[in-house]
């Protein structure tokens, strides 16, 4: 994202806390700043891309937050994966300031990112969209406006959990294709050209194994379920065949690499 927006010619100040990532997010000349209110002071537009939901509250809240520091005006863009109650708190936050805040969800990855072509779906106010939206359109194609401050990041869950259960469906179809004696390349490559193909099934096609995937995103794909059970336990709501796909031995096993629990064993 960073080489796209400074290659677009904007001028990037950057924040990175880690020194192994540093040199490659710096390593086309933006500003590099040591603390989170010296990136965000006077600045146009904020853009926080963090891991976790814990982390978005460090950066963004508090005295030593982005929107402590930003200007009113300004609009702060939350890609972070994370609990839509967490959004809605960073709003708040953002309108005592006059600061506007976009719930950035995207779908996508690296070599997306690289063309130009990650999916957003973003939840907020629509004029301030539109300011930034020449920014995003660095990286980002679609971007789409889903509704208020929070639904980015619920639609976003939504695609996760069903990501997730096909990746499981994809594992069930690879193991009930070997015992018709299919072998599992032959079968990922013929599926992606029939009825059945998805994105998940490319995905696990072009890492060549179901394997190689959980290899890769197992652990981002266990924080992104357990965020989504937890958010529809608390509004009551029922996952259904997604949540039975997502229980399964398939989803829990071989796509999340969750060890049985001995207490129930």
């Amino acid at each position: 994202m960073i080489d796209r927006l400074t290659a677009a010619g904007h001028d990037v100040t950057v924040h990175v806390r880690h020194p192994h990532t540093r040199a490659a997010a710096t390593a086309d000349g933006p500003t590099v700043a040591d603390t989170v209110p010296a990136t965000v002071e006077g600045v146009d537009a904020v853009f926080v891309t963090v891991l976790t939901d814990a982390q978005v509250r460090e950066v963004c809240l508090g005295p030593d937050g982005a929107v402590a520091a930003m200007r009113p005006g300004a609009t702060l863009v939350q890609h972070t994966t994370c609990d839509p109650a967490t959004v809605d708190a960073v709003a708040e936050a953002g309108a005592a300031r006059g600061v506007d805040v976009l719930d950035a969800a995207l779908s996508g990855g690296p070599h997306d990112i690289r063309d130009g072509r990650l999916t957003l779906w973003v939840g907020g106010d629509e004029s301030a969209l539109d300011r930034v939206r020449p920014l995003l359109a660095t990286y980002a194609s679609p971007v789409l406006h889903v509704g208020t401050a929070g639904d980015g990041q619920r639609l976003k869950l939504v695609n996760n959990a069903l990501f997730v259960a096909q990746v499981g469906l994809a594992v069930d179809a690879v193991r009930l294709a070997e015992s018709l004696g299919l072998g599992e390349s032959t079968v990922l490559a013929a599926l992606q050209q029939g009825s059945g193909a998805s994105r998940a099934l490319q995905v696990v096609a072009r890492g060549g194994s179901v394997d190689s995937v959980a290899d890769r995103l197992a652990d981002l794909m266990s924080k992104d379920v357990g965020t989504v059970r937890e958010v529809a336990d608390r509004a009551g709501v029922d996952l259904g065949i997604i949540g039975t796909v997502l229980a399964s031995e398939a989803v829990e096993k071989r796509v999340l690499r969750k060890s049985p629990d001995p207490s129930t064993s």
